[in-house]
């Protein structure tokens, strides 16, 4: 429970690394972008395969799950009507009947709010990880919670510039991500009395790795993108999936 109060403290810095930053969006969002890649390619996926023992068809169940938190959004994001079409970015956009098409204010906000609670959800299975690491005995324990309180900062910073892309009102991206940093402060609490197989837990990754994978493909690197200049962002691209790089070889 510590060592939770750790992965606490961490996410809050993220969030408000997030917060002080609003000037630079383009280079927040372009860095949350290749966190978010970074999270989905050399932690998620790789994590969530080695846990599987199940591939119906064929398929391992953590890639059946990816598919599906990608499809999900996408789904969803298309029901609701809050894709913004980012081209009215780059140049006006007119159609037949005269109409210059203005992007809806707030468009993609729910998708947002919806990764943001995935990664509310995530950092719950993370607390969860720490309590079970120490079941396991207290060098296992130690090694979990360096794994994810190396990690919590950018669980923080990406939840809330999920929860606040294209919102203007910052009261829900201050909730959850006030959600994220207690959570896995929970998940250790729950992780000393129970014990979740991994059959569950892979498919779960692969699910929350297809939902980060599509909002940092279809929202936030098209935002980053859409005006400022593409070179410096290009790098915060980089250095967000640099970063994630390090600091999985770190904690292995």
């Amino acid at each position: 429970m510590l060592v939770s109060l750790l992965a606490f403290l961490m996410t809050l810095a993220g969030g408000l690394a997030a917060m002080r930053v609003r000037d630079h969006r383009h280079l927040v969002l372009g860095l949350a972008g290749g966190l978010m890649l970074g999270v989905v390619a050399f932690d998620l996926v790789p994590e969530s395969l080695e846990m599987t023992r199940h591939s119906p068809l064929g398929v391992p169940t953590p890639m059946i799950g990816f598919a599906a938190g990608f499809l999900l959004l996408h789904v969803v994001e298309q029901a609701v009507a809050i894709h913004r079409a980012h081209e009215e970015e780059y140049a006006p956009h007119v159609h037949a009947h005269a109409h210059a098409h203005v992007g809806k204010a707030g468009s993609g906000g729910s998708a947002g709010l919806l990764a943001a609670s995935a990664l509310v959800a995530h950092s719950l299975v993370d607390g969860l990880s720490i309590g079970l690491g120490f079941q396991s005995g207290t060098d296992v324990g130690i090694f979990v919670a360096l794994a994810v309180i190396t990690h919590d900062f950018a669980d923080g910073f990406n939840t809330f510039t999920a929860a606040s892309l294209n919102r203007g009102d910052r009261r829900p991206a201050v909730a959850l991500l006030l959600a994220d940093a207690i959570a896995p402060i929970v998940g250790a609490a729950v992780g000393t009395l129970v014990s979740l197989p991994d059959a569950v837990l892979a498919p779960y990754l692969g699910f929350f790795a297809g939902v980060l994978l599509y909002l940092s493909a279809a929202e936030i690197l098209p935002e980053a993108h859409s005006v400022h200049p593409r070179v410096l962002t290009l790098c915060a691209t980089g250095l967000g999936l640099a970063a994630v790089l390090f600091t999985v070889g770190l904690a292995h």
